[in-house]
């Protein structure tokens, strides 16, 4: 018995993901601000979004991306900054990842992560944790990241602490 098979060919869009840049530093805001007005009352109040928003108070040099011990990352998707992640090595930190809306679903997120992983194992780190934000647990959980607790984050939302060894 002979069978036919139908092939499907998918376009897949090209993403690079690279360390930021100097000239990265323009599209961080924007970035941060979009995903967190989209994604955030998946988890909090409009007035809790709006607040960690900070939509008026943002700016490039919020985002020290020439630190040491520190590391950016983002990925760019049709020529511009589709998302952003930031992993401080000291304290063993997946700090952010921030995915513009625009380009959410598309595999952005769990690269950058799957990048910061990569670039702390290279350092010989073992586990990571991070302070997750009640919208993005299911995305950490997901990627195998573990409850290890709840609290509050510097600016004051309710967050889930989670962990993941390496």
């Amino acid at each position: 018995m002979t069978g036919r098979f139908d092939c499907v060919w998918l376009e897949i869009e090209s993403m690079d993901v690279r360390p930021a840049t100097y000239e990265d530093r323009a599209a961080l805001p924007k970035v941060h601000t979009a995903a967190v007005e989209a994604f955030g009352p998946d988890g909090y109040s409009v007035e809790e979004v709006h607040e960690w928003a900070g939509a008026d108070e943002r700016s490039p040099n919020d985002y020290a991306i020439d630190v040491g011990g520190e590391h950016f990352t983002v990925a760019v998707r049709n020529d511009e900054v589709a998302g952003f992640g930031h992993l401080v090595l000291d304290v063993k930190e997946v700090q952010a990842i921030y995915v513009h809306p625009d380009h959410a679903r598309h595999g952005v997120g769990s690269t950058l992560l799957a990048e910061l992983e990569g670039y702390a194992r290279g350092r010989g780190l073992r586990k990571l944790n991070l302070l997750s934000s009640l919208n993005a647990v299911g995305f950490y959980e997901r990627a195998g990241y573990e409850r290890v607790g709840e609290g509050e984050s510097p600016g004051g939302l309710a967050v889930v602490g989670m962990e993941k060894r390496l």
